[in-house]
């Protein structure tokens, strides 16, 4: 019997190096989007021979300092993450990507982040028969579900007791989701910035010199 061993990533369906090594050759931006029971993540990455880089990334979490109340990981907060890191790509004079899951499946919750990309300025290709509707994107699906469970009042509250509990009706879903996009939108870029965007403090030892320095100076 002969045993073939195989990379530890492509074993737990981690990395496909074929793509992988398309994107070194392609030298692009990739796009990579996570989404887990709770929370929906996406970032730019920019592959390099000696690791890659990270130009930016947004988690589902950052929707809160934009008022958001709905779920951190439904098709409308997606399409907001995507928004998001499209707007600080834009920022950073980013304007292309592809789309890389690695070994994951492509989902509706990733094409509603791509539309959200896409409609913040970034240049991706993708066809436009995979992204969700306007309606999905919106939330209309949900206030409709609301609206038609409402007679049931444990059932009601059962279902959306998260929403309900942060102020949210879920009838009114799209009313809520177009208010935060205008604001993620209309944003100047003041509230959150990346940890690459803050400058770097200098050392003590750094500030030791620059004082003897002035010192000599004198």
């Amino acid at each position: 019997m002969v045993y073939t061993s195989t990379f530890r990533r492509i074993r737990e369906r981690k990395t496909n190096y074929r793509k992988r090594e398309k994107l070194l050759i392609g030298k692009k931006d990739f796009v990579t989007v996570n989404v887990s029971d709770q929370n929906v993540s996406a970032q730019l990455i920019r592959p390099a021979l000696l690791g890659d880089k990270v130009m930016a990334s947004v988690h589902s979490n950052e929707l809160l300092s934009y008022g958001w109340k709905g779920s951190r990981k439904n098709i409308p907060s997606c399409y907001l993450v995507g928004l998001l890191l499209g707007k600080k790509c834009i920022q950073k004079r980013i304007t292309s990507a592809i789309l890389y899951i690695g070994k994951r499946h492509f989902t509706t919750k990733i094409a509603a982040c791509l539309k959200g990309l896409s409609e913040a300025g970034l240049e991706m290709p993708i066809s436009e028969e995979v992204l969700p509707s306007e309606e999905r994107i919106q939330g209309n699906h949900i206030a409709e579900y609301a609206k038609k469970i409402k007679s049931n009042d444990d059932l009601y509250k059962s279902r959306f007791s998260s929403n309900l509990g942060s102020g949210l009706e879920p009838e009114k879903y799209p009313n809520h989701f177009s208010e935060v996009k205008d604001r993620i939108v209309n944003d100047k870029g003041d509230k959150k910035s990346d940890k690459s965007d803050k400058p770097v403090k200098a050392s003590k030892t750094t500030k030791a010199k620059a004082s003897k320095k002035k010192g000599e100076s004198k």
